[in-house]
């Protein structure tokens, strides 16, 4: 069952009226979401009968499994939508390269030596590029393969553990984790740079490198225009 439809079934719950939520976007199974915007619509005032939003961020975690959590409740504006008016959002996926039990859950285990710093100059090429036609999953319905970039990097967290920060305006299905395996591919060496360039101008998604496995990403921030 999805966290939507959960949250769905919660809400309408303690509402005691069929709600439907909208959420900012979908993650692919196995993908974790330090943050997710949703929107529902209904009366503020029977938000207002039963407690108020903080009334009703408790009552929801109190019936919301574990592995879900409501940090918050506001009132915006009608024309606001979770998808729609986001303007950036921003992935990490994190990798460790010593054998640790406690992160397989949450990071890739790399066994291998890597060159962060090669994979650092190609991640700048990502950065010149608006095709991501190359690391787009196959047969998906996307009307556009356009994606600005706007940050992509390795930053080093500790002796053996990495992570891979990237903020564009919207991202294709898979996209990450496909860049994520072709920079991979780049620190083992089994990439140049210029191979990187051309496998981005190639559009195909034949030519990059392996998806990465799914529970090291996390949907990290979700940014919106203030109003």
């Amino acid at each position: 069952m999805s966290v939507q439809q959960k949250l769905q079934e919660a809400l309408s719950t303690i509402l005691r009226s069929q709600i439907e939520v909208t959420g900012a976007g979908r993650t692919d199974a196995g993908v974790h979401a330090a943050m997710m915007v949703a929107h529902f619509d209904v009366d503020g005032q029977v938000v207002d009968n039963f407690g108020g939003t903080d009334q009703l961020v408790y009552k929801l975690n109190r019936l919301l499994p574990f592995d879900i959590a409501v940090k918050g409740i506001a009132r915006v504006e009608n024309d606001m939508h979770a998808r729609f008016s986001a303007t950036a959002r921003t992935y990490h996926y994190y990798v460790h390269t010593r054998k640790d039990p406690f992160l397989g859950d949450r990071s890739c285990f790399i066994h291998y030596p890597l060159d962060f710093a090669l994979m650092n100059e190609a991640a700048r090429l990502l950065l010149r590029n608006d095709d991501f036609a190359a690391f787009c999953k196959s047969h998906t319905d996307v009307k556009t393969t356009i994606c600005q970039v706007s940050e992509a990097q390795w930053k080093q967290i500790d002796d053996h553990r990495w992570v891979f920060v990237i903020t564009a305006n919207r991202f294709l299905r898979n996209m990450v984790r496909a860049v994520v395996g072709t920079l991979v591919d780049v620190g083992r060496g089994r990439v140049s740079l210029q191979q990187f360039a051309d496998i981005l101008a190639s559009k195909r998604r034949t030519e990059a490198g392996e998806s990465m496995p799914p529970q090291a990403l996390f949907l990290q921030h979700i940014d919106y225009v203030e109003h």
